[in-house]
């Protein structure tokens, strides 16, 4: 993960979707959270309202646990819960990278045209969008039974997805950035090994603050250079140590973080043009990148998709891959959401870096990556930086928000 601002995800180019600005959407939904134990507390209300003459009450006694078990169980509870959606996310997310890697690399598993494994990608998502558009329409015209006025199920914050051409070409810019960026970091997980993988993208806080002070006029604290300078010396040090250096594939990682950095700054300015709906603009953005991707697949790709026809192109266990990849494309902004929303912002955080972590390690035993001493130290130092950057910019937002 990367921290931009408040913060930042460059989970946002391996998903095919801009999960920032979902992040964005329900942090502002964070104190509609419910209290496992409010229900209790209403059915003793009612208990209490509909008694005849309000004399035959059950004794609080009966009527209520003790404090103190009420609250180990609603603790219990949530600790479990919180466990759970911290599990889910690390699962999806690693799952998401080793089988991206599956696909970009291995030819016993793929083709080597990274252009239309993206595309389907995008494609998948831009199904479950329309799929889950027209399930939140029907829903929201229906009663939900068993809750309180107000109350929404999962499929009603989907809208209906409709494909206008004037909102379409508003939204063209950043498509354009969206599929440099997704494009990219593909390329970057083709040719680097997965160990290498978080390092090689670890510039996006860089180029973060580089365009806020260019673009947007900002400055930066000392402490946030100071931050900086930590990610640029663990970069240096992990390509340093990586036995199988790809040029190229670093390369395409620094392209990679380019692209994310100039996306977060496009989606904040793009999101009003739809209605400031996350679900809409990831519509928008997979259905454009879709159609972007069609020309560059014909001159660059033809030539190798129809060498694999009758060959990867007919194998289930390819198709296969590439529908779990586009699901937990689509699936990993839903997860980040939700781990968010059961522990905050900054906790987020901390689980993505050591996620990064733990997906790195991994990677030396998975996919036999060899390890030396500089790349191991390149890693943590790239992800402490980043971690670092994280507790200084919300500091600061804290600091000014409190002015």
């Amino acid at each position: 993960y990367d921290s931009s601002g408040f913060f930042e995800l460059s989970l946002v180019h391996e998903i095919g979707a801009p999960v920032s600005s979902i992040i964005r959407t329900s942090l502002s939904d964070e104190k509609n959270e419910a209290n496992i134990s409010r229900p209790f507390i209403q059915k003793q209300h009612i208990s209490t309202r509909n008694s005849p003459n309000n004399i035959s009450i059950m004794s609080e006694k009966e009527e209520r646990p003790p404090n103190n078990m009420a609250t180990s169980t609603s603790a219990s509870s949530r600790t479990t819960y919180i466990a759970s959606v911290v599990a889910v996310y690390w699962f999806v997310s690693i799952s998401m990278v080793y089988l991206n890697k599956a696909l970009m690399s291995s030819k016993e598993v793929s083709i080597d045209a990274p252009l239309f494994v993206t595309w389907f990608q995008c494609v998948v998502t831009t199904a479950i969008c329309v799929a889950c558009g027209r399930v939140g329409e029907r829903n929201r015209r229906l009663p939900i039974q068993g809750s309180d006025s107000g109350k929404t199920n999962f499929y009603t914050q989907f809208p209906k997805a409709e494909y206008r051409m004037g909102t379409a070409r508003r939204v063209l810019p950043l498509s354009i950035v969206f599929v440099g960026m997704i494009t990219f970091n593909n390329l970057c997980l083709k040719w680097v090994e997965v160990s290498f993988y978080n390092v090689a993208r670890s510039l996006t806080i860089v180029f973060n603050v580089f365009f806020t002070a260019v673009v947007l006029g900002g400055s930066s604290s000392f402490r946030t250079l100071l931050c900086l300078v930590v990610v640029i010396c663990g970069f240096l040090i992990g390509s340093g140590g990586e036995v199988n250096f790809s040029p190229k594939g670093t390369a395409a990682g620094i392209a990679s973080s380019l692209f994310v950095s100039l996306n977060s700054i496009l989606t904040k300015k793009i999101l009003p043009v739809v209605d400031d709906n996350h679900w809409k603009l990831t519509f928008y953005n997979n259905v454009n990148a879709s159609l972007l991707f069609l020309p560059l697949i014909l001159i660059i790709e033809r030539e190798t998709i129809l060498a694999a026809v009758g060959i990867q192109l007919s194998s289930p266990l390819f198709w296969g891959a590439m529908c779990i990849a586009g699901f937990f494309g689509f699936s990993i902004g839903i997860v980040t959401v939700l781990q968010i929303k059961a522990t905050s912002p900054l906790s987020h955080n901390i689980s993505g870096t050591a996620k990064a972590a733990v997906q790195s390690l991994m990677a030396f035993y998975i996919w036999k990556n060899d390890p030396t001493f500089l790349g191991i130290c390149g890693i943590f130092t790239t992800l402490g930086g980043s971690l670092l950057y994280t507790f200084v910019k919300m500091r600061e937002n804290k600091a000014a928000g409190a002015k």
